[in-house]
């Protein structure tokens, strides 16, 4: 039998090793939770390493540990993304991707969100897709 090359194969220099880039999804539900996880897994380089359903959670993991996404939604237990948005840009946290994937993709909360800094909104609903497009091209540019 020949060798099988699968899209995760990849040349690397000898003594390089290949470090999955961490995504922090705040999401507080279990099922959107577990579909985007594997979503986001699929495409390669990421992984999903901690997730959190409160503001509070959220902002509790981003103090202690480095990621190189944050997804939020809006609607969360006991609070709103916002507020974790607006921590983001309070404490001015190194630079993530960061984006919102909402089932409330009203104007006033895309307008909300781009102040707070957010260049990748999306509808949970219809552009579920976009935000794995977006990860996707993210991790393509970086160096």
């Amino acid at each position: 039998m020949g060798n099988h090359i699968t899209t995760d194969d990849r040349i690397e220099q000898p003594g390089a090793r290949r470090i999955p880039l961490a995504v922090l999804l705040i999401e507080d539900s279990p099922l959107i939770r577990r579909s985007l996880t594997e979503a986001i897994e699929a495409l390669g380089p990421w992984r999903v390493t901690a997730f959190a359903d409160t503001p509070d959670d959220a902002i509790a993991l981003l103090s202690t540990q480095t990621f190189d996404a944050v997804i939020v939604d809006l609607q969360l237990k006991r609070g709103s993304g916002i507020d974790v948005l607006a921590w983001l840009q309070e404490c001015g946290a190194p630079r993530a991707f960061v984006a919102v994937l909402t089932n409330h993709a009203l104007p006033t909360y895309r307008e909300r969100c781009l102040q707070y800094g957010v260049r990748h909104f999306f509808d949970k609903s219809l552009e579920f897709d976009r935000v794995l497009d977006a990860l996707h091209d993210y991790a393509r540019a970086r160096p």
